[in-house]
């Protein structure tokens, strides 16, 4: 079995073992799976402290992640976690709190922490040591009195270094597992992030997207994923790929507790330009969790991203039932301009960005060895027995042979990407049928990951990106949210709407859900139709 050794004496395996005991993952009367409300309702009431939940989940992680069905969610845990429970909860009566004081949240291992774990995109060129500072969203995560649990695994650089690569897999934390059906992927880049939070070890997690990356592994993975509008919430101390897509996001197990988590991240920051408008926008979005929140609202079905799944089809087609019987208008069909001319220039785009932005980022940690893309790309080379037995780097090298930012060939596919998907795209659609929102189905099922071939995400017509991209290029916002099955498998539906329309569709999601009522546990089955072992070691086959 393939062992990486990683910082602060945590080993993380590159594979596991085939079944668990029920018993250790299902659902019972600890904090596992209990929602934000529930575990404050539970603090207040004194029968549950900060320091019994963060141990809990770290008990949780050990046996589950690190164990039982190995899921390689988590890199690394906050070694100073519990003695931090164990201030807020000192300090819990003395203040007033918010929501997420005392909750232990989750974060994605491309955002920086100023403290003694590392940040390091999932790759072992980023292990010499931690970030020197907090980014942003930590920085308000730590004032709001959440408590950093640790980091979660991802897909290596946020999946931004070959189209050929394993969504989940990263040289320092092997492949994360989805932990509905095991021997199936989590989707990326966000793998680890969605998966530990449906698998219960934590509450709450941040995952980020440049295109995809929050909204495919909430799917997959039966959660909550909100992809906020592009400049809502900082990006400062976050690994990059692009500064015109990349935004971080909540996952969660509901749309109540993802809400909670956005009202604590967004807003201005004088180090990140693109949020100077975020603070007359940022708000509490558990305002706008309305259970009629469907009602009255105009929806457009964006047909031309189905097609490619028939269950992600069936599901969609519920989920507008469903819909018009809580009073949604439905329009269905509607037409998004431009969808098969968003791919060509957002990869233009990606390519020169990533040089830029990484070479920026590195700039920041002095510490590491690594100074520019450039350096990335030989630790890659002179490690590929580590680094590139799976797949390659033709992306990195392909930035690194791109000209600077004021080359025409980027300032003319910038301008042509946000032109066709926002203005004369979702602008363009919504303001046709007076919509407040835009529908579309998921990927569907998760699909079984492959590391020799890679992620095997089906499509329809090859010319249009994923129900993601119209959002992500545009830099608007979108929403996923579970909405069905098929084969033991989630599968969710996408909602995304006009720049800053956060609570508009916060509200259509509450809505669905609270009517739908999708989520259930994972069963942590070997594979569809596999089985799982019960308590004292019976095989019980699932059917």
């Amino acid at each position: 079995m393939r062992r990486s050794i990683f910082f602060l004496a945590i080993v993380i395996g590159a594979s596991g073992i085939q079944a668990i005991a029920v018993d250790s993952v299902q659902p019972s009367s600890d904090a596992s799976y209990a929602s934000i409300a529930q575990l404050q309702q539970r603090m207040e009431a004194g029968t549950l402290d900060s320091r019994e939940l963060t141990a809990q989940f770290l008990d949780r992680i050990q046996r589950i992640d690190r164990s039982g069905p190995a899921l390689h969610a988590v890199l690394q845990t906050n070694p100073d976690a519990p003695a931090l429970a164990a201030s807020l909860d000192a300090k819990r009566s003395a203040r007033k709190h918010g929501a997420l004081y005392g909750i232990p949240v989750l974060l994605k291992d491309n955002i920086d922490t100023g403290d003694r774990m590392l940040t390091t995109a999932g790759s072992l060129a980023m292990i010499d040591a931690p970030a020197p500072h907090d980014a942003a969203l930590v920085e308000r995560l730590r004032a709001s009195g959440a408590l950093i649990l640790g980091k979660a695994n991802l897909s290596e650089w946020a999946n931004y270094r070959s189209g050929h690569a394993s969504s989940g897999w990263t040289g320092v934390g092997g492949q994360t597992r989805n932990p509905y059906v095991l021997d199936r992927n989590p989707c990326g880049s966000s793998a680890g992030s969605a998966a530990a939070v449906a698998a219960g070890l934590v509450t709450v997690a941040i995952g980020s997207e440049t295109d995809g990356s929050i909204i495919c592994p909430a799917t997959m993975n039966g959660i909550v994923g909100i992809k906020p509008t592009l400049g809502l919430v900082s990006r400062t101390g976050i690994v990059p790929i692009s500064h015109s897509q990349d935004t971080a996001g909540p996952m969660a197990r509901n749309v109540a507790d993802a809400a909670a988590l956005l009202s604590v991240i967004a807003g201005s920051d004088a180090r990140d330009a693109a949020t100077a408008d975020a603070d007359h926008h940022a708000t509490d979005y558990t305002r706008f969790l309305d259970a009629n929140g469907l009602k009255g609202k105009r929806i457009g079905v964006v047909r031309q991203l189905g097609g490619a799944q028939p269950d992600a089809d069936r599901v969609l087609d519920q989920s507008i039932a469903l819909m018009r019987a809580q009073g949604a208008i439905i329009i269905d069909p509607v037409t998004l301009p431009h969808l098969s001319e968003l791919g060509a220039p957002e990869q233009v785009v990606l390519s020169y960005e990533f040089k830029h932005d990484i070479n920026a980022y590195l700039a920041t940690r002095p510490p590491l060895k690594m100074k520019s893309l450039a350096d990335l790309i030989a630790f890659n080379q002179h490690e590929a027995s580590r680094e590139m037995l799976w797949f390659g780097q033709e992306l990195f090298e392909q930035a690194q042979r791109r000209g600077p930012l004021t080359d025409k060939k980027y300032t003319d596919a910038l301008a042509k990407a946000k032109r066709l998907s926002g203005p004369e795209g979702i602008d363009a659609s919504l303001a046709a049928q007076h919509l407040d929102a835009l529908l579309a189905p998921s990927w569907g099922p998760a699909f079984v990951t492959d590391p020799v071939l890679g992620d095997h995400i089906v499509s329809g017509d090859p010319t249009v990106g994923g129900p993601s991209q119209p959002a992500a290029v545009s830099g608007y916002p979108s929403i996923a949210v579970p909405a069905g099955w098929a084969h033991g498998l989630p599968i969710g539906i996408v909602l995304f709407g006009a720049k800053w329309s956060e609570p508009t569709l916060i509200s259509i999601a509450y809505g669905f859900e609270q009517h739908e009522k999708a989520w259930q546990a994972p069963k942590f089955l070997n594979t569809v139709g596999g089985s799982t072992i019960a308590p004292g070691g019976a095989a019980i086959i699932n059917r």
